[in-house]
């Protein structure tokens, strides 16, 4: 996949299929859409384009709002959207101009004069510009001035997987990890860097890695204790995940801590992604550091069954 970081870098091509959003998590609606681009540009022996913005349109329109939790970093975008066959991702800046780009000239100026679209797939209910104005109403009006073709995913087509990110945030601030990788279509996950903790788990016998996400817009689910999947040092390992304020200590900020399986090695500052399996129970306050450690003890045992059948 070519990547460019603004709209000016893109070369011309000879017919490029086109689609426009920010596609944030590339869950199973997304990849309806993009699957629909790639059978168009086989068809048409052209290729597949994605017009994305960064950073999200909401962080400059609203910078107020401190609320955005999304389901995918950039880098995380970048790489499914070339595991779902996007062959050209143009990542535009978006600014407070941008924004103020009227929808006739976004189509003119930028899907046609920069992109050279030769079909623009969208979905339903899409829409662009200033005051978010433009819709497929008036692409529809426009493209055979400008001679492109126009596709819209229709809303039933959608509706047949029932997808949202709305939806799947919903599940995932639930803790319903299953349920959001029922939707997504793959398991959520959270990359950061390891650092330093209170060591509160080492003095109970669980030494737990902390982690501190890279985007710190990331949605983190639901407070409680999962089974995880532990991507660190090149390897994958099992483990146990602990989302939650520390209750029976210390009742503190919100803290990601996760006991890995038969790993021993110093590893702060390391990246670290965490994949999420299964939610085992909420954030709970023990009346001592014995009756956490017991329940510890099931938590690892319950993890330990559920991955059983995973081969790392």
């Amino acid at each position: 996949m070519q990547i460019y970081r603004d709209i000016e870098e893109f070369p011309c091509l000879e017919c490029p299929i086109v689609t426009i959003g920010t596609f944030d998590g590339v869950h199973l609606g997304h990849q309806k859409i993009l699957k629909r681009l790639k059978d168009i540009a086989n068809q048409a022996n052209g290729e597949v384009l994605l017009l994305t913005f960064y950073p999200h349109p909401r962080k400059v329109l609203f910078p107020e709002q401190n609320d955005l939790q999304l389901l995918s970093t950039l880098d995380e975008k970048v790489k499914l959207l070339s595991n779902y066959g996007v062959q050209h991702l143009v990542i535009h800046p978006f600014t407070k101009d941008f924004s103020q780009m009227e929808h006739n000239d976004f189509i003119k100026e930028v899907l046609v004069k920069k992109l050279g679209v030769q079909t623009l797939v969208i979905g339903y209910d899409h829409q662009f510009g200033h005051n978010r104005k433009g819709s497929f109403k008036e692409l529809a009006q426009l493209a055979p001035n400008y001679g492109f073709n126009l596709e819209e995913i229709p809303e039933q087509d959608i509706d047949e997987v029932a997808i949202s990110s709305t939806r799947i945030r919903k599940a995932l601030l639930k803790g319903d990890v299953k349920d959001a990788a029922a939707l997504l279509g793959y398991d959520y996950q959270i990359t950061g860097k390891v650092v330093e903790g209170k060591q509160l788990g080492r003095t109970l016998g669980f030494p737990t890695a902390n982690l501190l996400p890279f985007d710190k817009d990331k949605l983190v689910p639901a407070m409680g204790v999962y089974a995880v999947l532990v991507e660190v040092l090149g390897a994958t390992f099992k483990g146990v995940l602990s989302i939650g304020n520390r209750p029976t200590f210390d009742n503190g900020e919100r803290s990601i801590e996760v006991n890995i399986f038969d790993f021993d090695a110093v590893i702060y500052n390391e990246p670290i992604t965490l994949t999420f399996k299964e939610y085992l129970r909420g954030d709970l306050k023990f009346s001592s550091a014995a009756e956490l450690v017991l329940q510890m003890n099931k938590d690892k045992a319950k993890s330990l069954e559920l991955l059983s059948k995973i081969d790392v």
